[in-house]
């Protein structure tokens, strides 16, 4: 099938999907495409109608190359149209959800979408499918004693800047985060020196080794150069745009504005002589959201979009109907698992405060009717200890089945009425045991149509027992600042991300102390104050990540305690949504034998979890 009769029959789906979803504005696209015999297509969309005029000559040209109009954010300026030759070019998007500031790889929220893992590069790579680490700008690394880690760097790799790489670099990069506050500088609470040997080793002297945080650091650091940030104020490093930046990566910052960042393909990349990899896009250009959906799903027919990693709903009618369009599995759940996505109470209000009224809202809430009817079977309910399906074979069964949970009503309100939460007044809805009145309200962003549809099966379900709830859509930063200084009643969240050690899950549930919760922002929003909980998560630090059985025994006991406790609410598991078009470009991560099975997706702190090779095995689409 051709790729514009595909384009044809994906345009007419989209409108049946856009039909049978709420009203939203459609994109205006203009594409010129000019190939040896030239069918030359203008398409207008305005709001449902589509006006086409093809025009058919006998030009001949060597290059393909297309002109895109893209559609730019409202609060961004228009985007002018850029010309790139399109077999050649990638366009990705889903990560930039306002305008790229800079290519400083500390400013964690705001960097341009590559920075790490495209530009700048960490010691080691991890697969969290495989749950195995690649040396990568490291050649090795081990443990030569109980409290001393070393590391040899590879030899000849060089800075985008001509400069060459060597173990300096490394030992900057961590001297760095003893002085300026960046997202490695917790590592200096058990880690007592770094000392560079020569050019290529490095001992980390540990005061105390933690095992589980140290095996984190060595895959999400990016290495920075001694040459540019030794100089650096702490204000320089900790926020300044970097707007050169160095690189051992790929790629090279080639332009950034209010809409997009473009990389351009380097020559020199170490990964190609050492590793034999080669990255085929000679361009890849990140559009920033639009914030809406339909959209992102319309560029995505069009072959705009080569890879996009927003939720786009209605997918798998794309993905089942032939259109070009591909996710990770054929099928149900389409995407592979990113997160868990929780309902988080507020321990600091009543009735939130209360063991039993939080296991009530748990047998509440119907999360089968969230991943069929609100995601169409694209997401997966979670287990009751929320871990990731990568983390398997750390959940204690024995202790799901005596104390896990799952949707029944019928026991929430006998579980309120056991705990004295009665209806007093006649208005369906109890009171308190002491007799106050119960109004809570739920909170997620406006704007994300998926959670909020989520968070109206929630409410529904909690008022069918008699909890008084209402959904409530405050803007991103008003939801943030609520999650920050705990003046909410309840919320959905999904901030812990897949990583290699359930450590890390269990750090972001645990983390204390609670009166540094708001300047941390790395987790235990309820409030949640309990100094087992923390010891437990303490020494399941000090294991080895290789001493399965010791992780599984501390983990055991933390489980028992989550789920008597329930701080927090496991509801599904979010996807890592991953939507590729195969106009251009094919051999994508999927599940099938013989693919590539890497993470599809370009959301910052994923380049180093093994996206960087999706990139390594694209290959151009074949022509007509």
């Amino acid at each position: 099938m051709s790729k514009h009769i595909r384009m044809l029959l994906a345009l007419t789906l989209l409108f049946a999907i856009l039909a049978a979803c709420a009203p939203a504005p459609t994109p205006q696209v203009v594409e010129k495409i000019v190939t040896k015999e030239v069918e030359k297509v203008v398409t207008k969309e305005v709001e449902k109608v589509v006006e086409k005029e093809v025009v058919v000559t006998k030009e001949v040209e060597k290059e393909v190359i297309v002109t895109v109009e893209v559609p730019a954010p409202a609060e961004a300026a228009e985007a002018p149209a850029e010309e790139f030759v399109r077999t050649e070019t990638l366009y990705t998007g889903g990560t930039q959800w306002g305008p790229p500031t800079g290519f400083n790889p500390w400013n964690l929220g705001n960097y341009a979408m590559g920075t790490f893992g495209l530009c700048y590069e960490p010691l080691f790579i991890y697969d969290p499918l495989a749950d195995e680490f690649t040396p990568w700008l490291a050649e090795s690394g081990e443990w030569t004693s109980d409290n001393v880690y070393q590391v040899k760097v590879r030899q000849g790799i060089k800075w985008s800047d001509g400069e060459p790489f060597t173990a300096a670099d490394v030992k900057a990069t961590f001297d760095i985060a003893k002085t300026a506050p960046v997202g490695i500088s917790p590592v200096w609470k058990f880690l007592g020196s770094v000392e560079q040997v020569d050019d290529t080793t490095l001992n980390f002297n540990f005061d105390k080794a933690l095992y589980q945080g140290w095996s984190y650091y060595l895959y999400s650091t990016p290495i920075v150069s001694k040459h540019r940030w030794e100089t650096k104020s702490v204000e320089e490093i900790t926020s300044g745009l970097n707007e050169d930046p160095e690189c051992t990566g790929p790629y090279v910052a080639e332009t950034l504005d209010q809409s997009k960042v473009v990389w351009a393909k380097r020559d020199g990349w170490w990964a190609t002589a050492a590793l034999n990899l080669d990255p085929k896009p000679k361009r890849i250009v990140d559009i920033v959201n639009s914030g809406n959906n339909n959209v992102a799903l319309g560029m995505v027919l069009q072959g705009q979009f080569d890879l996009n990693n927003n939720f786009l709903p209605g997918i798998s009618r794309l993905v089942e109907g032939g259109y070009g369009v591909q996710t990770y599995y054929p099928g149900a759940p389409y995407h592979l698992a990113a997160n868990t996505a929780w309902l988080l109470l507020n321990l600091t209000k009543k009735p939130m405060d209360d063991p039993a009224f939080r296991r009530a809202v748990a047998y509440a809430i119907d999360v089968s009717q969230i991943v069929n009817v609100v995601y169409g079977g694209m997401v997966l309910p979670a287990n009751p200890t929320g871990l990731l399906p990568t983390w398997d074979k750390y959940v204690d069964q024995a202790v799901v089945k005596e104390l896990g949970f799952s949707y029944d009503p019928e026991q929430a309100k006998k579980i309120l009425a056991d705990a004295g939460y009665k209806d007093v007044d006649g208005d369906k809805f109890v009171e308190a045991p002491d007799g106050s009145k119960i109004a809570l309200k739920i909170n997620n962003p406006n704007g994300w149509t998926d959670w909020m549809e989520s968070n109206r099966v929630i409410v529904n379900g909690l008022q069918a027992v008699g909890i008084n709830a209402e959904s409530n859509f405050p803007d991103f930063p008003e939801y943030i600042a609520q999650r920050n200084e705990a003046t909410y009643d309840m919320m959905i969240a999904n901030d812990a991300q897949i990583a290699n050690t359930p450590w890390r899950y269990y750090l972001w549930m645990g983390r204390n102390p609670i009166e540094d919760i708001a300047t941390m922002q790395d987790g235990n929003y309820g409030r949640y104050d309990n100094q087992e909980v923390f010891d437990l998560t303490d020494q399941l630090d000090q294991v080895p990540t290789d001493d399965v059985a010791g992780m599984q025994a501390i983990i055991s006991k933390l489980q028992r305690i989550y789920l008597t406790d329930m701080p927090l609410i496991p509801l599904w598991y979010n996807g890592m949504w991953s939507q590729y078009s195969n106009t251009y470009w094919t051999n994508w991560p999927s599940s099938a034998e013989g693919a590539p099975h890497w993470t599809p997706v370009t959301w910052r702190g994923y380049w180093n979890m093994t996206a960087i090779r999706m990139l390594t095995d694209l290959k151009p689409a074949p022509g007509d």
